[in-house]
């Protein structure tokens, strides 16, 4: 059997089995190596599986793909990241549909204490383009990390401001890492990489920027970001996209408002006025907001958990903090998907808090944070 990595590669390559399986599997299963040692009837037991996907599993022949995939991966200085593993971005994580396996090149922290998300029009105007250069310099004294798209106009630009005043910025691309889009762009790529940022993608190698990676693309943006900024935006596009996959993340959003009479400030306005973005007016509101202007002692982790902390188990934890994001009773399974932890495992767990009169049991197979 090849080593866990290449079967973690080789899982996400089955055709019909895409992140949200992936992560089921493992989460039933434990390792992406021991999914392929399962037997059919075990695999299709598993919810949203069936016997066409067990059948596609058991028979698949892609890990010699895989294995070529992470040769020429670790060749050009790529690390492949899976979904399980620390490296791979706190704040991608809980997402359903976040890829199961991510490839980086850089050295920027992909687990930054702040990262930022700003996108907008390919079309940006001289006065997107200075908004967003005052916003990454005012944001500096954070030492955040600046991520976009690298795409014309506001992408690029925010990535320009943030090499401007030294802070790492990534940019995540909608092709593998070996090919750029715009390849206009590939100097200023060479400069992030030089200047601790990087290039973030998940797909592998050779593969080109098709029209519909791009929202694909656009998730990881929202997804990977503590906040999302939208500097000028017509009423459809991507960057549009963006927010609302953001919005649909709960993820914190602010928009720029824009000249009423410019079609590539609709997006921005409309977003305010909906109440779906937050109206930037300068980054002391944004710091208000997200609590960034609190010292790091007032930011701690609140009474109650540090109480856990004292009688809960690494794994326990892991539990109560999803826990934590569900007012309402929660299943079994979506623990178990959350967590990343085996439902077996899960079960078990659930029992020891339950002793420990952390949570309840509720009817349905439910559980609820006391």
């Amino acid at each position: 059997m090849f080593n866990e990595k290449t079967c973690q590669v080789a899982l996400a390559l089955i055709p019909g089995v895409g992140n949200i399986l992936v992560k089921q599997l493992i989460s039933y299963c434990g390792s992406a190596e021991a999914v392929f040692k399962s037997r059919k009837k075990q695999l299709s037991k598993i919810p949203g599986i069936g016997t066409v996907n067990a059948s596609a599993i058991l028979k698949a022949n892609t890990f010699n793909i895989a294995e070529d995939i992470l040769k020429n991966a670790e060749d050009q200085g790529i690390s492949v990241h899976f979904y399980t593993e620390e490296s791979y971005p706190k704040n991608l994580k809980p997402i359903y549909d976040a890829p199961a396996v991510i490839y980086y090149k850089g050295h920027a922290k992909l687990n930054n204490a702040r990262t930022i998300a700003i996108v907008g029009t390919r079309r940006a105007t001289w006065y997107g383009k200075e908004v967003v250069e005052k916003i990454v310099s005012d944001l500096s004294k954070h030492k955040p990390l600046i991520v976009s798209g690298l795409a014309y106009g506001i992408d690029i630009q925010a990535h320009k401001a943030a090499l401007k005043v030294n802070i790492p910025t990534v940019g995540v691309l909608a092709s593998g890492l070996d090919i750029i889009y715009p390849r206009f762009h590939k100097a200023i790529v060479n400069d992030m990489i030089a200047s601790e940022g990087g290039l973030l993608s998940e797909y592998p190698l050779g593969v080109k920027p098709e029209s519909h990676n791009f929202p694909a693309r656009n998730r990881i943006i929202a997804g990977i970001a503590d906040v999302l900024i939208i500097v000028e935006a017509a009423k459809k596009g991507g960057a549009l996209i963006t927010a609302n996959i953001a919005d649909s993340y709960n993820k914190d959003i602010f928009a720029v408002p824009g000249n009423i009479t410019n079609k590539y400030s609709e997006g921005c306005n409309l977003l305010v006025s909906n109440h779906r973005a937050n109206i930037f007016t300068d980054v002391a509101s944004l710091e208000r907001h997200m609590n960034w202007d609190l010292t790091e002692a007032a930011t701690a982790v609140p009474e109650k958990s540090l109480q856990y902390d004292l009688r809960c188990s690494e794994e326990e934890l892991k539990i109560v903090q999803v826990f934590n994001h569900e007012k309402s009773g929660i299943l079994i399974d979506e623990i178990s998907f959350k967590t990343q932890l085996p439902v077996n495992q899960v079960a078990n767990l659930l029992l020891q808090l339950e002793f420990k009169g952390v949570i309840k049991a509720l009817p349905g197979k439910k559980f609820k944070l006391i």
